[in-house]
């Protein structure tokens, strides 16, 4: 296993398969390019290795000794461990490709493979997990904008998301129409809200409901 300072962006490949000769050649091919490479001889090495923050990918073997690979995939997804994996075999064929595509492997690669092509497989993998890891972190700093809310501005968030003019929040909170208009313009600055569509859209994604008149959630 490598033993090298982790690369700035934090990106790491991990290859697992049981063939030394298979791991050195993709360990000396993703270094090439500048990627970091850790290597691992069984999926139980590779589960107790510390994984890294950022983007990462999984270059699996179909077949290992004492586990399948397809097998420890499955593991991983019903884990909930979110990363991409590129499969190899030197006994595949379509229909095992096939199965490995529906259980959520983001390629399948035949053994002789071309180096262009596991370095353009590794090239998505790295992207899609970036992707994910900007998704994750945007809804978490969202998350946050809405926990600094006050639960009056919540409530008048709810409201707001109905469609209710500010007088009719008003009435509906017993609120003076002006304390209406300055919870509601905190709530379009603690969410970072552009306009109304993005403050639907911010609401959507963190799951929160508009408010009904009567006080009821839709």
């Amino acid at each position: 296993m490598a033993d090298e300072p982790e690369a700035t962006d934090g990106s790491v490949i991990y290859v697992v398969d049981d063939d030394e000769g298979i791991r050195r050649a993709l360990d000396l091919l993703l270094r090439s390019v500048g990627l970091r490479v850790e290597t691992f001889e069984s999926p139980d090495e590779f589960l107790r290795f510390p994984h890294s923050a950022g983007p990462s990918c999984l270059i699996l073997d179909v077949r290992l000794r004492g586990k399948s690979g397809m097998a420890f995939h499955q593991e991983i997804v019903n884990s909930g461990m979110h990363i991409p994996v590129v499969f190899m075999t030197g006994h595949g064929d379509i229909e095992m490709g096939v199965k490995a595509m529906k259980a959520g492997a983001l390629d399948f690669l035949a053994k002789p493979f071309k180096d262009q092509d596991m370095l353009d497989a590794v090239a998505q993998a790295l992207a899609r997990d970036s992707e994910r890891l900007a998704a994750e972190a945007a809804l978490t700093g969202l998350r946050a904008s809405y926990q600094s809310l006050s639960p009056r501005e919540k409530e008048v968030m709810g409201f707001v998301l109905s469609g209710l003019l500010n007088k009719q929040i008003a009435a509906e909170m017993n609120l003076s129409e002006i304390t209406v208009k300055v919870h509601r313009g905190q709530v379009m600055r603690k969410m970072n809200a552009r306009s109304m569509p993005d403050l639907v859209r911010k609401a959507e994604s963190l799951g929160v409901k508009p408010c009904l008149p009567d006080g009821r959630h839709r």
